[in-house]
């Protein structure tokens, strides 16, 4: 069977192919009437675009790529949610890449993006990433979300970190809390120096002094759920007068559980803890798990729609089309009074 194509519509229609193209877009350079001869044999012969050939004429792959860290947290999972539904809607392709919070692995998966696979990149920084120069010498469009590279001039779409580390601690001294740990997911990340601000500060604005002692550092990338367990059970028999925890991500909370529980240490009755967490599950903990819940869906979604419109209009990403979208609290049974 002949393949329906342009040329074959053009030839049916004693028309340029060019003009048959330009119709079928809605140009404005083709007549009303031309278009409706045109979409009707179109119709007739079940005739279907070629997405590939289109792209080539436009230098576009269609295709963006997503670089995360891993897809087990469940935030990561909702953010690439929103982002394949901008995508979808705008005709785009997904391409997701793991870095396994692997510096290296972060590395060789740019340098692989460069030769032109996709047309932008959406990107949240590994935990071991300090140097940045692999995303310095990047020539298409990027935009981060989550866990951003501030020395990069681009567009960021985070939520609300600072406040919600605020918000976090001052929840646990309002529950009765006078000695908080804080399980820090690494200070090299924007969304760890700023949720360890606001832990930080709320401490010296309620009249409670910060000790370094009660900040438990990032843990490295390959200390698995085992050594994040044995570093908490180190600090809580170390400091057996902990009364409170703000997990700054949901691991470290479920960690945290395991230590309490090993320890004989009554939640919410002898330590209670907050945690930065989109599970849905930690309803079901026992007890149920207070939260710090961010818009996961939305900060996807917001960062593929701000690349989309880049790549698709040509124009260059801006810091100031940069969105803070705000999380919530959801007091649960893990620090009831």
């Amino acid at each position: 069977m002949q393949s329906v194509n342009l040329k074959r519509l053009a030839e049916e229609l004693h028309l340029s192919i060019a003009t048959v193209s330009r119709a079928l877009q809605d140009s404005h350079e083709v007549s009303p009437a031309t278009k409706e001869r045109v979409r009707a044999l179109a119709t007739a012969l079940d005739y279907q675009p070629n997405a590939y050939a289109s792209s080539l004429r436009r230098n576009q792959s269609k295709t963006i790529g997503v670089v995360i860290p891993k897809v087990t947290n469940h935030f990561f999972a909702l953010a690439i949610n929103g982002i394949e539904e901008a995508a979808r809607q705008a005709g785009f392709h997904v391409l997701i890449y793991l870095t396994h919070e692997e510096y290296e692995r972060e590395v060789s998966i740019i340098q692989h993006l460069k030769g032109g696979r996709v047309d932008g990149i959406l990107m949240s920084v590994a935990s071991g990433t300090e140097n940045t120069e692999h995303l310095r010498s990047l020539r298409i469009p990027v935009v981060f979300f989550d866990r951003i590279c501030p020395d990069i001039s681009t567009a960021n779409v985070t939520t609300n970190d600072y406040e919600s580390g605020y918000q976090a601690t001052a929840h646990l001294i309002e529950a009765g809390c006078r000695t908080i740990a804080h399980l820090l997911l690494s200070s090299s990340l924007s969304i760890g120096r700023n949720r360890q601000q606001g832990y930080l500060d709320a401490l010296v604005a309620h009249g409670l002094t910060p000790s370094p002692g009660l900040t438990l550092p990032g843990t490295p990338a390959n200390d698995g759920p085992a050594g994040q367990v044995g570093r908490i059970r180190e600090l809580l028999q170390r400091r057996p007068d902990i009364d409170g925890i703000f997990a700054s991500v949901e691991r470290l909370a479920v960690s945290a559980y395991h230590v309490c529980r090993e320890l004989g240490r009554r939640i919410p009755e002898d330590v209670k803890i907050v945690g930065f967490s989109n599970l849905e599950s930690v309803s079901l903990f026992d007890p149920p798990l207070t939260t710090i819940t961010q818009p996961a869906y939305d900060i996807g979604r917001e960062a593929a729609k701000i690349l989309l419109r880049a790549v698709e209009k040509k124009r260059p990403i801006l810091p100031t089309q940069s969105v803070v979208l705000a999380s919530e609290l959801v007091q649960r049974r893990s620090t009831m009074p």
